[in-house]
């Protein structure tokens, strides 16, 4: 059966703390893209969900004084809140506790260790707590973990093994041969930098004695499965590939994982050795983006400069902060935060781009045309390049959108919204109306007028509320979970009475 849908996943989400902005970030990239792909008529298949188990969540629910599982369904409530909150359209969230997804884990162990890609050894060495990550002494930094420059603790014990080093050559070539594979290109040869070295067969098992909150192991009682391992399976186990081989079949590979810069390595070098060792097709595009930097550091709880995206929703709204998100960084890059800078893109952008142009047209779509849309009118110069530039900006947005450049995508439309300011300015409707020039009134009121409404189609995946509120507002009736891009440019039309309400971005002061 060809696969029909397209499908993304965000990473799981580690459940020993609260959500906090890079989180958002993530969320709100995969939710964009998959709004997007709605919109143009394809069937969608968005995952995410939680990593449960593990030493740190183990720890944390200690600290807390609570029952691991009572401590880790409030913070899966967390995340589900502010999913909630920023609009977030999910398809399925996948917990890895769940009898679904322990069942494929048990299966996907089974397969290697019948196939002899899993064998029995000893780990001598150094094991992060916090990272849940062995290493050996030539990669500690000093006698701290290299990735969060914590303490380490050297161990010894029997463990379980995967053969990743007999598929290493396997993995360079097909990274050097699929340029898509890994994304951005500098996160591609940052993973081939990492290749050039021997890779150590990947220890994917922890014994009881030390770890108990884990999915345990088919071929023994005495061992729990690496929280790696186990989590980068739900990207199979959401879809069926356990138990039902028609809609894995329909829904896998997947056609992006999106994931932060610093699960990298699980992502592009463990994820493909284990699927092509499963005989299982490979997702198509693992798309790395950048952290979020405050005064040039990564934002973090450690360093206790963490963004409350709770806070930041409650006080501007969950539009304003998506399209903060998706506007300020270029994908792939760090970008930096800050409250001023974030006041700032929201006051230009927001309130004075977008909020001055329908607020300014529709009264006067009120003071001349008693709130009911106007004819076409009679185009000049102006008008017509501002059809041309209309009919050419879908095809814009897509090129960018299927980049994943949503910065370059918005900036594209903001063009459009400039544009359309400047027509204001430029052709004085006011005179027009003094002067009783009706039919040139009417088609630059009506241009705006379109240029409003390509907005609301094109804004939807960026900022899906606020579409729909200018889309209310130009009197237009669309259903916002069926909203598609065939439509663009024929919803509004002369006649229709428009619902001029309150500014959508009232200015901060």
């Amino acid at each position: 059966m060809p696969k029909k849908t397209f499908y993304i996943t965000t990473p799981l989400y580690y459940v020993n703390a609260q959500p906090h902005i890079g989180h958002s970030y993530t969320q709100i990239i995969c939710d964009c893209v998959s709004r997007y792909k709605r919109l143009k008529g394809e069937d969608v298949f968005f995952l995410t969900g939680t990593d449960e188990h593990g030493q740190k969540v183990l720890r944390s629910a200690e600290n807390a004084g609570m029952d691991t599982m009572e401590f880790i369904d409030g913070v899966v409530l967390k995340f589900k809140d502010l999913w909630q909150r920023l609009d977030i359209r999910y398809d399925d969230f996948i917990r890895t506790t769940e009898k679904r997804h322990i069942d494929t884990v048990m299966k996907a162990l089974s397969v290697l260790y019948e196939k002899g890609d899993i064998y029995q050894g000893e780990y001598k060495g150094f094991y992060c707590t916090p990272c849940e990550t062995f290493w050996p002494k030539s990669q500690l930094a000093g006698n701290l973990c290299p990735d969060c420059k914590r303490g380490v603790d050297e161990i010894c014990e029997k463990n379980y093994f995967f053969k990743i080093s007999k598929y290493q050559q396997w993995l360079v070539d097909y990274i050097n041969d699929n340029p898509d594979f890994v994304k951005p290109d500098f996160r591609a040869n940052e993973v081939l930098g990492y290749l050039k070295e021997p890779l150590n067969d990947l220890c994917i098992s922890r014994p009881v004695e030390r770890l108990t909150w884990g999915v345990g192991m088919p071929f023994t009682k005495g061992h729990v499965s690496y929280v790696w391992f186990d989590a980068l399976i739900n990207y199979i186990s959401a879809c069926g590939w356990a138990d039902d081989k028609k809609r894995f079949e329909s829904i896998w590979p997947a056609d992006f994982h999106i994931i932060g810069k610093d699960i990298l390595r699980p992502h592009a070098v463990y994820w493909p050795i284990m699927l092509y060792a499963l005989g299982i097709e490979l997702p198509k595009t693992i798309f790395a983006h950048g952290w979020w930097l405050m005064a040039g550091e990564k934002i973090s709880k450690s360093k206790g400069n963490i963004v409350d995206p709770f806070y930041m929703v409650d006080k501007y709204g969950k539009n304003a902060y998506r399209y903060f998100m998706l506007r300020e960084i270029t994908p792939g890059l760090d970008g930096t935060f800050s409250e001023e800078a974030f006041t700032t893109r929201f006051n230009s952008d927001l309130a004075n781009d977008i909020g001055n142009l329908l607020n300014r047209t529709l009264t006067m779509v009120e003071k001349y045309f008693d709130g009911v849309i106007p004819g076409q009118g009679d185009a000049d110069a102006n008008a017509k390049e501002i059809e041309l530039r209309l009919k050419e900006l879908p095809g814009r947005v897509d090129v960018f959108m299927s980049e994943l450049k949503f910065n370059q995508a918005l900036m594209a439309i903001w063009e459009m919204i400039n544009i359309a300011n400047k027509h204001i300015e430029v052709s004085k409707p006011w005179q027009m109306a003094k002067a009783g020039n009706t039919k040139n009134l009417e088609s630059v009121i009506y241009r705006l007028l379109k240029v409003l409404e390509y907005c609301v189609f094109l804004l939807y995946p960026f900022m899906p509320d606020a579409a729909m509120q200018i889309a209310g507002q130009l009197g237009m009736e669309l259903d916002k979970e069926a909203i598609n891009i065939k439509d663009i440019g024929k919803i509004l039309k002369p006649g229709l009475k428009i619902k001029k309400a309150d500014p959508i971005f009232p200015r901060i002061q």
